[in-house]
């Protein structure tokens, strides 16, 4: 699913500069343990749902190579961690959705979870 569809599905509002290149993503993960986030997700086609807006976000993010979380129920993270995922070029978006509406809204779009094995 391309960058511009997921903003228009859950009426998101971007918090940094979109990709560049037109990125797709054809899979998303919703979790607030970065934990879970390191044992799972294994490309960069990947979109994170989490509710967390901390710096350890955007580090677990930058160690896989992520490109795009999304913040859901609404949260938006300080301006230091918009800036520092701007430097490590990840795409930052919000929604108000909650983590349950939005990953149904984009599995309604053709998005699929990850496989877990």
């Amino acid at each position: 699913m391309e960058l511009e569809k997921i903003i228009q599905v859950l009426d998101c509002q971007p918090l940094t500069q979109p990709l560049e290149g037109g990125k797709s993503f054809e899979k998303a993960f919703g979790s607030d343990l970065m934990s879970d986030v390191l044992a799972f997700i294994h490309d960069d086609e990947t979109v994170l749902l989490t509710g967390l807006t901390n710096q350890q976000v955007i580090r677990t993010a930058e160690m896989i190579d992520l490109k795009l979380i999304l913040f859901v129920r609404g949260k938006i993270p300080s301006e230091e961690i918009i800036g520092l995922a701007e430097s490590n070029r990840i795409t930052l978006l919000s929604t108000k959705a909650s983590m349950f509406e939005a990953a149904g809204i984009l599995f309604e779009n053709g998005m699929r979870g990850i496989d877990q094995t």
